[in-house]
């Protein structure tokens, strides 16, 4: 029978990883929920049309990417490859914009059928940041600060950095996209095929080619600083300065764009150098313009997503949230088995980490003990069920004590830390 292996793209997640994963987004909660974020959980599918809208008919995530498929009532389904577009769906589908300013945070897996390599799968896991119905720059430094908080708090915010720009208000984003167009015209020749698929499309998605022809044309073209109007200019100071006024470090980079017209105004990165090729570790923008696009009011937006994985490589071993360390609960004999069942249940609902092994003698027990690094054995025989008592083992210390058995759980309390 051949071996049984996970899909390719997929990876199961459990041993350190699990720890990983679960400090990750413990810190992540801690930070959201002091900004006034409350979580929302959207369904891990939806009508391919939501993803469609927002994405872009001509996106690699549409045309290449996504999971979809028929389901067996004829309804065409995709399994979430972003968070926004479903909690943009949410906000709309639950009558939300009567209750704006409407701040969320989520966590989950997301879908993408693209080739698998380090730090980026199939099958992989996001967490995501929303304000919804604030067009004020306050609503952009603060997913910002959120962002930040989160990265230093991790303790990998001093290995990465800051990349931000702005897209400009829809009228200066036109008059750049006619720049751009027009530039790129003059060259079309030198173009690669995908880029002049965009340029009749997408244009603003040629600066994220990384073909090194398109590279080399994309050096001389037009800056989406010289078409800003002084709306554009005074938004993005209020953010630049607001960071400023934070503390939060950042870069400019005039090359950093989204493609897609609902983008407007400010749009980063947080990038690092300490995972190759795969560099973004958080993304995000302003998408003024996407709830309308989904047959919706007019409606402001700004958040981010950032993956798990990539996290869960930079994070050191000093911040992980490991579980306590067990008390094993140890019968000596027969005759003490239903006690020693009754007292690692009440130790349970004191709140203390138990286990208690289902067989073998008091020699195995101990073996098992020492592997799982128990802080205390709690041995039970004959003698001890007579005297209403316990031999505690400390394992650290190579002490031990006997206790009451109605007291364990308070001394298990006063001498675990």
């Amino acid at each position: 029978m051949a071996r049984l292996q996970p899909v390719r793209g997929t990876h199961d997640i459990l041993g350190d990883k699990s720890i990983r994963f679960r400090t990750i987004f413990e810190i992540f909660r801690s930070v959201a929920t002091r900004y006034g974020h409350q979580e929302i959980d959207t369904p891990i599918f939806e009508f391919t049309e939501t993803f469609k809208r927002t994405l872009g008919e001509t996106s690699d995530v549409v045309n290449k990417e996504m999971y979809t498929f028929e389901d067996r009532g004829g309804e065409h389904v995709t399994l979430r490859p972003e968070y926004t577009a479903g909690i943009a769906r949410a906000f709309m589908s639950n009558g939300l914009q009567q209750s704006t300013p409407c701040k969320f945070y989520s966590f989950g897996p997301i879908f993408r059928y693209e080739r698998p390599q380090k730090g980026r799968m199939r099958q992989f896991h996001q967490m995501d940041v929303e304000i919804i119905g604030v067009p004020e720059a306050q609503a952009d430094i603060e997913v910002l600060a959120i962002a930040s908080d989160l990265l230093n708090e991790l303790g990998i915010g001093q290995h990465i950095t800051l990349e931000l720009n702005s897209l400009g208000d829809p009228e200066s984003r036109n008059d750049y996209r006619d720049a751009l167009v027009k530039y790129f015209n003059g060259h079309k020749g030198a173009l690669s095929e995908d880029s002049l698929v965009r340029l009749e499309k997408n244009p603003m998605r040629i600066l994220d080619s990384k073909d090194e022809g398109d590279r080399l044309l994309i050096a001389d073209a037009p800056r989406i600083g010289e078409y800003y109007n002084q709306e554009t200019k005074d938004f993005f100071a209020t953010v630049t300065d607001g960071l400023e006024g934070l503390g939060i470090d950042y870069q400019i980079n005039d090359r950093l764009v989204r493609g897609l017209d609902y983008y407007c105004h400010t749009a980063f990165e947080f990038t690092t150098d300490q995972l190759g090729a795969q560099g973004t570790v958080l993304a995000g923008g302003r998408y003024d313009g996407l709830m309308e696009m989904m047959g919706g009011p007019k409606t402001a937006g700004v958040g981010w997503a950032a993956g798990m994985e990539r996290l869960a490589e930079l994070i050191s071993e000093d911040i992980l949230h490991k579980p306590n360390r067990p008390v094993v609960v140890t019968p000596v004999g027969a005759i003490s088995q239903t006690l020693c069942l009754k007292v690692a249940h009440d130790l349970r609902t004191s709140g203390i980490v138990v286990d208690m092994g289902y067989k073998g003698n008091v020699g195995k027990r101990m073996k098992r003990a020492n592997k799982q690094k128990a802080i205390f054995a709690i041995l039970i025989g004959e003698d001890e069920l007579l005297r209403g008592v316990a031999m505690v083992k400390n394992l650290d210390q190579g002490s031990q004590e006997e206790v009451s058995i109605s007291n364990l759980a308070n001394y298990i309390l006063d001498n675990e830390k």
